[in-house]
């Protein structure tokens, strides 16, 4: 792809989130507006600097916002136009990455990573990670159990998931459950490693 048109592409992608939101309904889920506002010029203006460090795919991955019960933009809207975002910077990440290390050295770290993801869904079901305390709440095993089993599928026999399952994926609390922050390091990873391969 010749930087024309990877140019044209990236400013294709940031205008698709620089529109004005509609608000949210009553009783819908709605994010305070000058939050998003100020959120998304912070990250046109990274964007736009193609040496700016300051904002990662990761951390718009991990965007929350004020939820208000009026005069708030629609949380949906809002969650569509971040997960596009943070595909855009995935993409300038991914470009930078392969023009600083090399395709191969690049493909080959994405290739060990998506390994160590495929021995931690190959542990027994209830095992797969670290248990929190009796009367500690953590994820409900069973819950990522399921996911762990479809995402076993998609990296060992091509089975389709899309990232947006991933990376929207709620489980239910549960005392004695598995550890919230290994999992979530785990779905970090494999959504990484799914926009590393688009």
């Amino acid at each position: 792809m010749s930087a024309d048109s990877a140019q044209r592409r990236r400013a294709r992608q940031n205008s698709d989130v620089s529109s004005t939101f509609p608000y949210a309904a009553r009783r819908e889920p709605a994010y305070d507006v000058q939050q998003v506002d100020q959120f998304l010029a912070d990250a046109r203006e990274a964007y736009a600097d193609d040496s700016a460090t300051s904002l990662t795919s990761d951390e718009i991955r991990r965007a929350a916002f004020r939820v208000v019960r009026r005069r708030g933009y629609a949380a949906e809207q809002v969650d569509a136009a971040l997960e596009r975002l943070e595909e855009a910077f995935a993409a300038r990440e991914r470009e930078q990455a392969i023009a600083a290390q090399g395709e191969a050295a690049f493909y080959a770290e994405v290739r060990a990573a998506a390994q160590e993801i495929v021995d931690r869904l190959a542990r027994p079901e209830g095992s797969r990670f670290r248990r929190v305390g009796p009367l500690t709440r953590g994820y409900r095993v069973d819950d990522v159990d399921a996911l762990c089993d479809r995402l076993s599928g998609y990296f060992q026999r091509g089975e389709a998931v899309a990232v947006h399952t991933v990376r929207s994926i709620a489980f239910r609390p549960r005392l004695g459950g598995y550890d919230e922050a290994q999992v979530d390091f785990l779905l970090d990873t494999v959504i990484r490693v799914m926009l590393a391969v688009r």
